[in-house]
């Protein structure tokens, strides 16, 4: 039976006090641990490449899209969303994808979105026959119908759902609530790392989903006394529309500045917080980012095992997916993880606790061309349980790696040009006369430069001619594509550079359609001309 809410909030402060009491973490304590969340931070945070890798990917699933849609006067268009929108990713992260058509008025039905997938898995099929990709696994009885498949030469796994707008949308929503404060990306970041580690980062293993993470983090530092970020509810109180969320950001610059804690004292408290809940679960205890504060929920009059509430559709729980035997294994890790953190603060362990928080640092290996892990499934028999490229590919020769190939287009098709394309590499204009702007449904907000976080991208996935557009700001072109600086005094401006955000090319060879000039890259194109699947 659920408690009421001003019951259990105080029930969780007071557990949260005392269990702070029996955990005392000090700055000088704290200040051990500070370099080594740091480093983890710096060495898991992904390179240059890895942004390039999912640009192009992201390219080439739209020119799929055109493919299978050519003669179709509604092409949808490919719309990245998730951590990588979010620039909370990681190498080994997958890659979310949408495939949005212009039918904003019209409801999008479960069984269309299910044709949709099947559509994209016949392709899928041709190429993975030829030995590019691998994996292709459509997952149509999930709650939100999935399409799988795996790049062979980068190893990014890509999950395509169908008009995945309120997925769009949040992602769009946590990354410019991300620049707020550094310290909200920095212990998301190192959270999804920490829960990864322990394999408590899966909401089809019944764990907590990334999402559910994310806004773990965000109530955290908004319960701070004093507090680090404002309850959603002030941030979105002319709308949710990013639009409107980036003009209500001036509001809150510096926001989190009276608080001095370290990103090791937010980190070790979190943990904290958390362990000192468990038993209030279920009494019907929730997690409200959008009041800032704890609250009771029931589903269906049932309660949660743990309980998370949907910033945009509070009646939801983001953390529904886990399960009773789940939450305990959940738990294990939090007070195991608790014990190893003082142990080094005390002195009994030393650098081993960075391997028994956040595992060992490694990159997974890309599957070679030619093989075919156990499990992988072949279109004759694609429901098996897939390797994907979350896990690590082991033992193969270091020369096996990135000989995935991709014949260019034939002369009958254009090469795209930097004064044709949008962010994504598609023709302007696609959607005729009552769309001028591209059809690349390019995100509102999108990862950030490696090297300055404020870097934005505007419209509601559409990518503006080079004149002043979108929110009110000036977008220019770069070589890399569409880059917008966002003057609202709450963040640096990236300057245009050659590649976009920081990329730099390097010598190497092709993953699905990566030139032999450049580093694999999976699927994607390269800078001067782009590359498909054979024929």
């Amino acid at each position: 039976m659920a408690l009421r809410a001003k019951v259990l909030q105080k029930k969780a402060e007071k557990f949260e006090v005392k269990k702070l009491q029996v955990h005392r973490v000090t700055k000088e304590q704290a200040s051990a641990l500070e370099p080594l969340l740091q480093d983890v931070y710096s060495n898991r945070r992904p390179k240059p490449i890895d942004y390039e890798v999912r640009r192009d990917l992201i390219r080439v699933f739209n020119e799929i899209a055109k493919e299978i849609y050519d003669n179709s006067n509604d092409i949808p268009v490919v719309v990245e969303f998730g951590s990588f929108v979010m620039d909370l990713f990681s190498t080994t992260s997958d890659l979310d994808l949408s495939v949005n058509f212009n039918t904003n008025a019209v409801a999008f039905s479960r069984e269309r979105k299910i044709q949709t997938l099947r559509k994209f898995a016949k392709k899928l099929y041709a190429i993975q026959s030829k030995g590019h990709v691998c994996g292709v696994l459509p997952i149509t009885t999930a709650k939100v119908p999935i399409l799988k498949c795996v790049d062979r030469g980068t190893g990014v796994e890509c999950d395509i759902s169908v008009e995945n707008r309120d997925g769009i949308l949040k992602s769009q929503i946590i990354h410019i609530i991300s620049s707020i404060d550094e310290r909200f990306p920095k212990l998301s970041f190192l959270m999804k790392t920490w829960a990864k580690a322990h394999n408590i980062n899966s909401s089809k293993d019944k764990t907590l989903n990334s999402l559910s993470i994310i806004l773990l983090v965000a109530f955290h530092l908004q319960t701070r006394d004093p507090p680090v970020l404002p309850p959603f509810s002030a941030i979105f109180k002319d709308g949710t529309d990013p639009a409107t969320v980036v003009k209500s950001l001036p509001n809150f610059v510096n926001y989190g500045k009276r608080n001095r804690e370290s990103l090791a004292e937010l980190f070790v408290t979190l943990l904290i917080k958390l362990s000192s809940v468990e038993k209030l679960w279920s009494k019907g205890l929730c997690a409200s980012t959008f009041d800032g504060y704890w609250t009771s929920k029931t589903y269906d009059s049932k309660v949660a095992f743990i309980s998370v509430e949907d910033f945009t559709d509070r009646s939801q729980n983001v953390a529904r997916a886990v399960g009773q035997t789940e939450v305990k294994q959940i738990y294990k890790c939090i007070d195991t993880s608790i014990r190893h953190i003082f142990s080094f603060m005390g002195g009994q362990i030393g650098v081993k606790v960075r391997e028994l928080l956040f595992g060992q640092d490694g990159i997974p290996t890309p599957i070679p061309r030619n093989s075919h892990p156990i499990g992988v499934p072949s279109q004759a028999n694609h429901a098996r349980r897939v390797v994907t490229g979350k896990r690590r590919k082991q033992g193969m020769a270091p020369d096996s790696v990135y000989t995935n190939r991709i014949t260019p287009l034939d002369s009958s098709v254009k090469r795209m040009r930097t004064d044709e394309v949008g962010w994504g590499g598609i023709p302007n204009g696609s959607w005729g006369a009552a769309h001028v702007e591209s059809r690349v449904l390019t995100q509102q907000a999108l990862p950030s430069d490696p090297t300055g976080r404020q870097q934005f991208i505007g419209g509601w996935g559409e990518v503006k001619q080079p004149t002043e557009g979108g929110w009110g700001v000036t977008q220019q072109s770069s070589a890399g594509g569409w880059r917008t600086n966002i003057q609202l005094g709450w963040g640096v401006n990236t300057q245009p550079n050659s590649g976009d955000w920081g990329v730099t090319h390097q010598p190497g060879t092709g993953g699905w359609g990566g030139n032999q000039q450049h580093i694999a890259r999976g699927w994607g194109g390269t800078s001067n001309a782009l590359w498909k699947a054979d024929p």
